[in-house]
């Protein structure tokens, strides 16, 4: 499986620090939509793939892993550095769990919400 992990550049100074993201520069598509999980009672999410949507994991506040799969490899990532993020290609299969309490992950996705996109079930993911 191709390397995921994108690190963002931090400007900082004595106010404290930012990370930008722009679609098709350090995000390498165009941004469609964004959401974040919290609150999460370190129930694990995701337990999907999807057909054509491209996604960037970032978690901005606490910890969490993701378990990338693309039906050959598994790798599993963590999670914990607001300039850090994995780049999610369409088709990968992904399961996100070990969340800490104070976890916020932020999501950047390339399509808008489309539920005919997923791939919900494990043996037909792997068809």
């Amino acid at each position: 499986m191709e390397e995921k992990q994108l690190a963002f550049d931090v400007i900082s100074d004595k106010r404290g620090s930012l990370v930008s993201l722009e679609s098709n520069r350090n995000i390498p598509f165009d941004i469609k939509r964004l959401y974040y999980i919290y609150g999460t009672s370190d129930q694990p999410r995701g337990f999907h793939a999807h057909k054509a949507l491209r996604q960037v994991l970032i978690c901005v506040k606490g910890s969490c892993k993701i378990l990338l799969d693309d039906g050959i490899e598994k790798r599993v990532y963590e999670l914990n550095l607001p300039n850090k993020g994995i780049l999610v290609e369409k088709m990968v299969w992904r399961e996100m769990y070990d969340f800490s309490e104070d976890c916020v992950l932020l999501v950047l996705a390339s399509e808008y919400y489309d539920e005919k996109d997923y791939i919900r079930d494990y043996s037909d993911f792997l068809k």
